[in-house]
């Protein structure tokens, strides 16, 4: 049996007349898919506890892909997430659920999610909490870009140049302006994860998309489409 590990809960589904799997975030374990027994059975306290944003600790059992949960406690109430916060909430789950595999050591990410959910909780702008988040993400994806460095010449980052995206390479300096390149001022923004300034706010999210798109593939998110029809 596994210790006591914490870890959110990312997705539930029916199974059985009884029983609930449940895809959790484990912080030391990556994305563990676990049954937990009798949890839709009326009256069951499992159902209520093994929700999205609740912090829990868990212990499971089993050498399959699909574990037993054996015990489950919420250490505190849910994070409190209202509005476009929840849907971007939403979205961080959608995210860690496509691209962290199972039995992988998470524990940066997964304190950079906790984080994340934390900042939403408190009413900091989701979109600048986002990006921050995916930028991590592909950093713990092994996605290791320089952004303050030209690849092709080393020479450091000038504000006022532009710069060409090249994926798994970096940025060169171009005079092309267009959807793959940036000005070394946002590059600077991306390096800090500083996105105060609304532009580089923009622009990070231009490049993270294309950044992350060999990871999550080409399915649409539904948080993304929740959060359309609040538009």
């Amino acid at each position: 049996m596994k210790e006591w590990q914490r870890a959110f809960v990312l997705h539930n589904r029916p199974y059985s007349e009884s029983s609930l799997l449940v895809d959790l975030f484990v912080e030391s374990s990556g994305r563990i898919t676990v049954m937990a027994k009798g949890a839709r059975r009326k009256g069951s306290a499992l159902k209520g506890i093994l929700q999205p944003f609740t912090p829990l600790i868990v212990q499971y059992s089993g050498n399959g892909e699909v574990k037993t949960l054996r015990q489950v406690e919420a250490i505190s109430l849910s994070l409190p997430l209202f509005h476009y916060a929840l849907y971007s909430g939403f979205y961080l789950n959608e995210l860690v659920h496509r691209v962290i595999v199972s039995e992988s050591d998470s524990t940066p990410l997964f304190l950079a999610y906790l984080d994340s959910l934390q900042q939403l909780a408190k009413g900091i702008e989701p979109e600048k909490v986002l990006r921050k988040f995916e930028l991590i993400l592909l950093e713990y994806l092994g996605y290791h870009i320089d952004f303050n460095h030209c690849f092709a010449t080393g020479d450091e980052i000038i504000d006022d140049m532009y710069y060409q995206y090249q994926p798994e390479q970096g940025f060169m300096s171009s005079m092309m302006q267009n959807s793959s390149s940036y000005n070394g001022r946002q590059l600077r923004a991306f390096a800090d994860k500083n996105f105060d300034d609304l532009e580089c706010l923009k622009a990070a999210k231009r490049f993270t998309r294309i950044a992350l798109k060999p990871y999550v593939g080409v399915k649409p998110f539904k948080s993304r489409e929740l959060f359309l029809k609040l538009l």
